[in-house]
Protein backbone atom coordinates (compact mmCIF):
# COMPACT_ATOMS: atom_id res chain seq x y z
CA UNK A 1 0.00 0.00 0.00
CA UNK A 2 1.15 3.55 -0.74
CA UNK A 3 -0.99 5.33 1.83
CA UNK A 4 1.11 7.51 4.12
CA UNK A 5 0.82 6.95 7.85
CA UNK A 6 0.76 9.65 10.52
CA UNK A 7 3.92 11.75 10.55
CA UNK A 8 3.05 12.84 14.10
CA UNK A 9 2.91 9.25 15.33
CA UNK A 10 6.05 8.31 13.43
CA UNK A 11 7.95 11.13 15.15
CA UNK A 12 7.20 9.73 18.62
CA UNK A 13 10.08 7.91 20.31
CA UNK A 14 9.18 4.64 22.03
CA UNK A 15 9.73 4.66 25.80
CA UNK A 16 13.26 3.41 26.46
CA UNK A 17 12.45 2.66 30.11
CA UNK A 18 9.61 0.35 29.11
CA UNK A 19 11.80 -1.26 26.44
CA UNK A 20 14.54 -1.96 29.01
CA UNK A 21 12.00 -3.34 31.46
CA UNK A 22 10.54 -5.59 28.74
CA UNK A 23 14.06 -6.83 27.88
CA UNK A 24 14.70 -7.67 31.54
CA UNK A 25 11.43 -9.64 31.71
CA UNK A 26 12.34 -11.47 28.51
CA UNK A 27 15.68 -12.53 29.96
CA UNK A 28 14.04 -13.65 33.20
CA UNK A 29 11.64 -15.80 31.16
CA UNK A 30 14.74 -17.45 29.67
CA UNK A 31 15.89 -18.33 33.20
CA UNK A 32 18.37 -15.47 33.69
CA UNK A 33 18.71 -13.96 37.18
CA UNK A 34 18.22 -10.36 36.05
CA UNK A 35 18.22 -7.38 38.40
CA UNK A 36 16.02 -4.64 36.95
CA UNK A 37 16.83 -1.05 37.97
CA UNK A 38 14.54 0.10 35.15
CA UNK A 39 10.89 1.02 35.54
CA UNK A 40 9.66 3.23 38.36
CA UNK A 41 7.34 0.63 39.84
CA UNK A 42 7.23 -0.04 43.61
CA UNK A 43 7.77 -3.68 44.51
CA UNK A 44 5.20 -3.51 47.32
CA UNK A 45 1.74 -5.04 47.00
CA UNK A 46 -1.14 -2.58 46.80
CA UNK A 47 -2.29 -2.06 50.44
CA UNK A 48 -4.96 -4.49 51.58
CA UNK A 49 -7.64 -1.90 52.39
CA UNK A 50 -7.42 -0.59 48.81
CA UNK A 51 -7.76 -4.07 47.34
CA UNK A 52 -10.74 -4.78 49.60
CA UNK A 53 -12.47 -1.63 48.38
CA UNK A 54 -12.03 -2.85 44.79
CA UNK A 55 -13.40 -6.30 45.63
CA UNK A 56 -16.40 -4.69 47.33
CA UNK A 57 -17.01 -2.55 44.24
CA UNK A 58 -17.14 -5.69 42.07
CA UNK A 59 -19.37 -7.54 44.54
CA UNK A 60 -21.76 -4.59 44.74
CA UNK A 61 -21.95 -4.27 40.96
CA UNK A 62 -20.06 -1.00 40.64
CA UNK A 63 -18.91 -2.05 37.18
CA UNK A 64 -20.74 0.37 34.87
CA UNK A 65 -19.89 3.69 33.28
CA UNK A 66 -19.24 6.62 35.60
CA UNK A 67 -19.16 10.33 34.68
CA UNK A 68 -16.38 10.80 32.13
CA UNK A 69 -14.21 12.97 34.41
CA UNK A 70 -14.64 10.76 37.47
CA UNK A 71 -17.06 9.93 40.27
CA UNK A 72 -18.25 12.55 42.74
CA UNK A 73 -16.90 10.38 45.57
CA UNK A 74 -13.37 10.29 44.18
CA UNK A 75 -13.39 13.98 43.26
CA UNK A 76 -14.37 14.85 46.84
CA UNK A 77 -11.55 12.66 48.15
CA UNK A 78 -9.09 14.41 45.82
CA UNK A 79 -10.33 17.83 46.96
CA UNK A 80 -9.81 16.82 50.60
CA UNK A 81 -6.31 15.53 49.86
CA UNK A 82 -5.42 18.72 47.97
CA UNK A 83 -6.69 20.82 50.88
CA UNK A 84 -4.99 18.91 53.69
CA UNK A 85 -1.71 17.86 52.04
CA UNK A 86 -1.06 20.43 49.33
CA UNK A 87 -2.79 23.42 50.98
CA UNK A 88 -4.81 23.97 47.81
CA UNK A 89 -8.51 24.71 47.56
CA UNK A 90 -10.08 23.05 44.53
CA UNK A 91 -13.76 22.33 44.06
CA UNK A 92 -15.04 19.09 42.48
CA UNK A 93 -15.65 20.93 39.19
CA UNK A 94 -11.91 21.72 39.08
CA UNK A 95 -10.91 18.04 39.29
CA UNK A 96 -10.50 15.60 36.40
CA UNK A 97 -9.85 11.94 37.15
CA UNK A 98 -7.92 10.20 34.38
CA UNK A 99 -6.41 6.87 33.35
CA UNK A 100 -3.12 7.53 35.14
CA UNK A 101 -0.71 10.44 35.51
CA UNK A 102 0.49 10.13 31.90
CA UNK A 103 -3.11 10.47 30.71
CA UNK A 104 -3.56 13.53 32.93
CA UNK A 105 -0.60 15.19 31.22
CA UNK A 106 -2.02 14.25 27.82
CA UNK A 107 -5.31 15.91 28.79
CA UNK A 108 -3.52 19.02 30.05
CA UNK A 109 -1.63 19.68 26.84
CA UNK A 110 -4.64 18.86 24.70
CA UNK A 111 -6.53 21.53 26.64
CA UNK A 112 -3.95 24.36 26.66
CA UNK A 113 -1.87 24.03 23.48
CA UNK A 114 -2.43 25.30 19.96
CA UNK A 115 -0.16 24.21 17.08
CA UNK A 116 3.30 25.73 17.49
CA UNK A 117 2.90 26.70 21.15
CA UNK A 118 6.13 26.17 23.09
CA UNK A 119 6.47 24.28 26.37
CA UNK A 120 9.65 24.75 28.40
CA UNK A 121 10.95 21.45 29.77
CA UNK A 122 13.87 21.50 32.22
CA UNK A 123 16.47 18.80 31.58
CA UNK A 124 16.95 16.23 33.02
CA UNK A 125 13.29 15.42 32.32
CA UNK A 126 10.99 12.43 32.33
CA UNK A 127 11.32 11.11 28.80
CA UNK A 128 7.57 11.24 28.01
CA UNK A 129 7.20 15.01 28.45
CA UNK A 130 8.54 16.04 25.01
CA UNK A 131 6.57 13.30 23.25
CA UNK A 132 3.27 14.21 24.95
CA UNK A 133 3.83 17.88 24.07
CA UNK A 134 4.55 17.02 20.43
CA UNK A 135 1.46 14.80 20.16
CA UNK A 136 -0.61 17.79 21.31
CA UNK A 137 0.87 19.95 18.53
CA UNK A 138 3.29 21.78 20.82
CA UNK A 139 7.01 22.42 20.56
CA UNK A 140 9.26 21.19 23.42
CA UNK A 141 11.91 23.73 24.41
CA UNK A 142 14.62 22.06 26.48
CA UNK A 143 16.46 24.14 29.11
CA UNK A 144 19.35 22.26 30.69
CA UNK A 145 19.90 22.52 34.44
CA UNK A 146 23.45 21.65 35.54
CA UNK A 147 24.68 19.55 38.43
CA UNK A 148 25.79 22.81 40.09
CA UNK A 149 22.08 23.74 40.13
CA UNK A 150 21.19 20.32 41.55
CA UNK A 151 19.60 19.75 38.13
CA UNK A 152 16.80 22.24 38.91
CA UNK A 153 15.51 25.02 36.66
CA UNK A 154 16.55 28.50 37.83
CA UNK A 155 14.11 31.38 37.49
CA UNK A 156 16.61 33.39 35.42
CA UNK A 157 17.06 30.51 32.98
CA UNK A 158 13.29 30.17 32.67
CA UNK A 159 12.90 33.86 31.90
CA UNK A 160 15.59 33.76 29.21
CA UNK A 161 13.88 30.80 27.51
CA UNK A 162 10.45 32.43 27.26
CA UNK A 163 9.37 33.69 23.82
CA UNK A 164 6.12 35.07 22.47
CA UNK A 165 5.16 31.44 21.64
CA UNK A 166 5.70 30.09 25.17
CA UNK A 167 2.52 28.67 26.66
CA UNK A 168 3.77 26.71 29.68
CA UNK A 169 6.65 25.34 31.71
CA UNK A 170 6.75 21.88 33.30
CA UNK A 171 7.93 21.56 36.89
CA UNK A 172 8.42 18.03 38.24
CA UNK A 173 9.11 17.93 41.99
CA UNK A 174 10.25 15.49 43.32
CA UNK A 175 11.91 14.87 39.99
CA UNK A 176 12.26 11.86 37.74
CA UNK A 177 15.11 11.01 36.99
CA UNK A 178 17.13 13.03 39.53
CA UNK A 179 15.13 12.74 42.75
CA UNK A 180 15.68 16.47 43.29
CA UNK A 181 13.11 18.56 45.18
CA UNK A 182 12.42 22.25 44.58
CA UNK A 183 12.57 24.49 47.65
CA UNK A 184 9.97 27.13 48.44
CA UNK A 185 12.42 29.86 47.46
CA UNK A 186 13.12 28.22 44.10
CA UNK A 187 9.42 27.74 43.41
CA UNK A 188 8.66 31.35 44.32
CA UNK A 189 11.26 32.51 41.80
CA UNK A 190 9.67 30.38 39.07
CA UNK A 191 6.18 31.52 40.10
CA UNK A 192 7.20 35.19 39.86
CA UNK A 193 8.43 34.67 36.29
CA UNK A 194 5.34 32.67 35.28
CA UNK A 195 3.01 35.35 36.63
CA UNK A 196 4.95 38.23 35.11
CA UNK A 197 5.25 36.54 31.71
CA UNK A 198 1.70 35.13 31.92
CA UNK A 199 2.43 31.47 31.18
CA UNK A 200 1.01 28.27 32.63
CA UNK A 201 2.87 26.03 35.06
CA UNK A 202 2.23 22.31 34.67
CA UNK A 203 3.21 20.96 38.08
CA UNK A 204 3.79 17.20 38.03
CA UNK A 205 3.72 16.10 41.68
CA UNK A 206 3.30 12.34 41.25
CA UNK A 207 6.11 11.60 43.79
CA UNK A 208 4.87 14.14 46.36
CA UNK A 209 4.63 11.65 49.27
CA UNK A 210 8.13 10.26 48.68
CA UNK A 211 10.28 12.95 50.30
CA UNK A 212 13.21 12.26 52.64
CA UNK A 213 15.12 13.84 55.51
CA UNK A 214 14.19 17.36 56.57
CA UNK A 215 12.79 18.22 53.14
CA UNK A 216 9.10 18.87 52.55
CA UNK A 217 7.00 18.89 49.44
CA UNK A 218 5.56 22.25 48.35
CA UNK A 219 2.97 22.73 45.62
CA UNK A 220 3.79 25.80 43.55
CA UNK A 221 0.07 26.62 43.23
CA UNK A 222 -0.09 27.15 47.01
CA UNK A 223 2.21 30.19 46.83
CA UNK A 224 -0.43 32.79 45.94
CA UNK A 225 -3.60 33.42 43.95
CA UNK A 226 -1.89 34.58 40.77
CA UNK A 227 0.26 31.46 40.43
CA UNK A 228 -2.68 29.28 41.55
CA UNK A 229 -4.71 30.64 38.62
CA UNK A 230 -1.91 29.72 36.17
CA UNK A 231 -1.06 26.25 37.53
CA UNK A 232 -2.40 22.85 36.57
CA UNK A 233 -1.47 20.48 39.41
CA UNK A 234 -1.07 16.86 38.35
CA UNK A 235 -0.73 13.78 40.55
CA UNK A 236 -1.90 10.20 40.89
CA UNK A 237 -1.96 7.01 42.94
CA UNK A 238 0.66 4.87 41.19
CA UNK A 239 3.86 5.70 43.07
CA UNK A 240 2.82 6.49 46.64
CA UNK A 241 0.21 3.75 46.97
CA UNK A 242 1.88 1.09 44.78
CA UNK A 243 -1.03 1.25 42.33
CA UNK A 244 0.82 1.39 39.02
CA UNK A 245 -1.55 -1.01 37.26
CA UNK A 246 -4.74 0.58 38.55
CA UNK A 247 -4.27 3.61 36.26
CA UNK A 248 -5.73 6.52 38.21
CA UNK A 249 -4.38 10.04 37.89
CA UNK A 250 -5.96 13.40 38.63
CA UNK A 251 -5.56 17.13 38.08
CA UNK A 252 -6.58 20.32 39.81
CA UNK A 253 -6.92 23.41 37.64
CA UNK A 254 -9.17 26.32 36.75
CA UNK A 255 -12.77 25.38 36.00
CA UNK A 256 -12.28 26.42 32.37
CA UNK A 257 -9.32 24.09 31.85
CA UNK A 258 -10.97 21.26 33.78
CA UNK A 259 -14.04 21.54 31.55
CA UNK A 260 -11.88 21.32 28.42
CA UNK A 261 -9.95 18.32 29.76
CA UNK A 262 -13.19 16.58 30.70
CA UNK A 263 -14.58 17.18 27.21
CA UNK A 264 -11.46 15.77 25.56
CA UNK A 265 -11.47 12.73 27.83
CA UNK A 266 -15.18 12.09 27.22
CA UNK A 267 -14.39 11.40 23.55
CA UNK A 268 -10.99 9.75 23.86
CA UNK A 269 -11.47 7.27 26.71
CA UNK A 270 -14.67 8.06 28.65
CA UNK A 271 -14.38 7.37 32.36
CA UNK A 272 -11.43 5.77 34.16
CA UNK A 273 -12.05 2.23 35.37
CA UNK A 274 -14.96 2.30 37.81
CA UNK A 275 -13.48 -0.30 40.16
CA UNK A 276 -10.11 1.48 40.26
CA UNK A 277 -11.92 4.72 41.14
CA UNK A 278 -13.46 3.03 44.20
CA UNK A 279 -10.02 1.75 45.17
CA UNK A 280 -8.52 5.22 44.69
CA UNK A 281 -11.15 6.82 46.91
CA UNK A 282 -10.21 4.37 49.66
CA UNK A 283 -6.49 5.04 49.09
CA UNK A 284 -6.95 8.79 49.60
CA UNK A 285 -9.58 8.70 52.35
CA UNK A 286 -8.46 5.60 54.24
CA UNK A 287 -5.49 4.94 56.57
CA UNK A 288 -2.17 6.33 55.36
CA UNK A 289 0.10 4.06 57.43
CA UNK A 290 1.16 2.01 54.41
CA UNK A 291 2.36 5.14 52.59
CA UNK A 292 4.75 5.93 55.43
CA UNK A 293 5.95 2.32 55.64
CA UNK A 294 6.83 2.37 51.94
CA UNK A 295 8.42 5.82 52.18
CA UNK A 296 10.62 4.72 55.08
CA UNK A 297 11.78 1.62 53.19
CA UNK A 298 12.54 3.66 50.07
CA UNK A 299 14.60 5.99 52.26
CA UNK A 300 16.60 3.02 53.61
CA UNK A 301 17.27 1.81 50.08
CA UNK A 302 18.19 5.33 48.93
CA UNK A 303 20.87 5.62 51.59
CA UNK A 304 22.27 2.20 50.75
CA UNK A 305 22.51 2.94 47.01
CA UNK A 306 24.27 6.25 47.69
CA UNK A 307 26.77 4.52 50.01
CA UNK A 308 27.54 1.95 47.34
CA UNK A 309 27.97 4.53 44.58
CA UNK A 310 30.25 6.60 46.81
CA UNK A 311 32.57 3.60 47.13
CA UNK A 312 32.62 2.74 43.41
CA UNK A 313 35.20 3.97 40.89
CA UNK A 314 34.30 6.10 37.86
CA UNK A 315 30.73 7.01 38.90
CA UNK A 316 29.10 9.62 41.15
CA UNK A 317 25.65 10.93 42.05
CA UNK A 318 24.01 13.88 43.80
CA UNK A 319 21.95 12.66 46.74
CA UNK A 320 18.26 12.46 45.79
CA UNK A 321 15.78 14.18 48.12
CA UNK A 322 12.65 12.43 46.87
CA UNK A 323 11.07 9.90 44.46
CA UNK A 324 12.96 6.57 44.13
CA UNK A 325 15.72 7.22 41.61
CA UNK A 326 19.45 7.90 41.69
CA UNK A 327 20.86 9.88 38.76
CA UNK A 328 24.35 8.53 38.16
CA UNK A 329 27.11 10.39 36.31
CA UNK A 330 28.94 7.70 34.32
CA UNK A 331 30.89 10.02 32.01
CA UNK A 332 34.24 8.65 33.26
CA UNK A 333 33.29 5.19 32.00
CA UNK A 334 33.25 6.40 28.39
CA UNK A 335 36.52 5.57 26.67
CA UNK A 336 37.41 2.74 29.06
CA UNK A 337 37.84 -0.78 27.71
CA UNK A 338 35.81 -3.82 28.69
CA UNK A 339 37.10 -7.13 27.40
CA UNK A 340 39.26 -5.25 24.96
CA UNK A 341 36.30 -3.30 23.54
CA UNK A 342 35.95 0.45 24.12
CA UNK A 343 32.82 1.61 25.97
CA UNK A 344 31.75 4.44 23.65
CA UNK A 345 28.63 5.64 25.47
CA UNK A 346 26.53 5.18 28.60
CA UNK A 347 24.03 3.42 26.36
CA UNK A 348 26.82 1.00 25.44
CA UNK A 349 27.57 0.55 29.13
CA UNK A 350 23.90 -0.34 29.72
CA UNK A 351 24.07 -2.94 26.93
CA UNK A 352 27.09 -4.60 28.55
CA UNK A 353 25.44 -4.61 31.96
CA UNK A 354 22.25 -6.30 30.80
CA UNK A 355 23.87 -8.74 28.39
CA UNK A 356 26.91 -9.75 30.43
CA UNK A 357 26.03 -8.90 34.03
CA UNK A 358 22.26 -9.55 34.00
CA UNK A 359 21.62 -6.02 35.31
CA UNK A 360 19.21 -3.57 33.66
CA UNK A 361 19.86 0.17 34.06
CA UNK A 362 18.36 3.14 32.18
CA UNK A 363 20.75 5.26 30.08
CA UNK A 364 19.50 8.84 30.20
CA UNK A 365 20.00 10.11 26.66
CA UNK A 366 16.20 10.19 26.32
CA UNK A 367 16.07 12.18 29.58
CA UNK A 368 18.31 14.89 28.14
CA UNK A 369 21.64 13.72 29.66
CA UNK A 370 23.71 11.37 27.49
CA UNK A 371 26.41 10.67 30.10
CA UNK A 372 24.12 9.68 32.97
CA UNK A 373 22.09 6.63 33.89
CA UNK A 374 19.12 6.17 36.19
CA UNK A 375 18.82 3.54 38.89
CA UNK A 376 15.40 2.89 40.41
CA UNK A 377 15.48 1.69 44.00
CA UNK A 378 11.83 0.64 43.87
CA UNK A 379 13.01 -2.98 44.00
CA UNK A 380 13.83 -5.11 47.04
CA UNK A 381 16.91 -4.43 49.15
CA UNK A 382 18.30 -7.86 48.31
CA UNK A 383 17.94 -7.21 44.59
CA UNK A 384 19.53 -3.78 44.97
CA UNK A 385 22.52 -5.33 46.77
CA UNK A 386 22.94 -7.97 44.07
CA UNK A 387 22.68 -5.39 41.29
CA UNK A 388 25.12 -2.98 42.92
CA UNK A 389 27.61 -5.83 43.34
CA UNK A 390 27.37 -6.53 39.61
CA UNK A 391 27.76 -2.87 38.61
CA UNK A 392 30.78 -2.57 40.89
CA UNK A 393 32.31 -5.73 39.39
CA UNK A 394 31.85 -4.27 35.88
CA UNK A 395 33.48 -0.96 36.85
CA UNK A 396 36.46 -2.66 38.49
CA UNK A 397 37.08 -4.75 35.38
CA UNK A 398 37.38 -1.70 33.11
CA UNK A 399 40.80 -0.77 31.82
Amino acid sequence: MSLELSKKAAAVKPSSTLAITARAKELRAQGKDVVGFGAGEPDFDTPENICEAAIAAITEGFTKYTPASGTAELKEAVCKKFREFNHLEYGPDQIVISNGGKHSLTNIFAAILNPGDEVIIPAPYWLSYPEIVKLAGGVPVIVTATEQQDFKLAADDLERAITDRTKAVIINSPNNPTGMLYTEEELRGIADVAVRKDIYVVSDEIYEHLVYGEQRHISIASLGKEIYDRTITCSGLAKSYSMTGWRIGYTGSSREIAKLMGSVQSHQTSNPNSIAQKAAAEALAGPQDSVEVMRAEFDRRRKYVMERIHDMPLVSAVEPKGAFYVFVDASQVIGKKHGGVTVESVSGMADILINEYDTAVVPCGDFGFENHLRLSYAISHDMIRKGMDRIEAFLKELQ
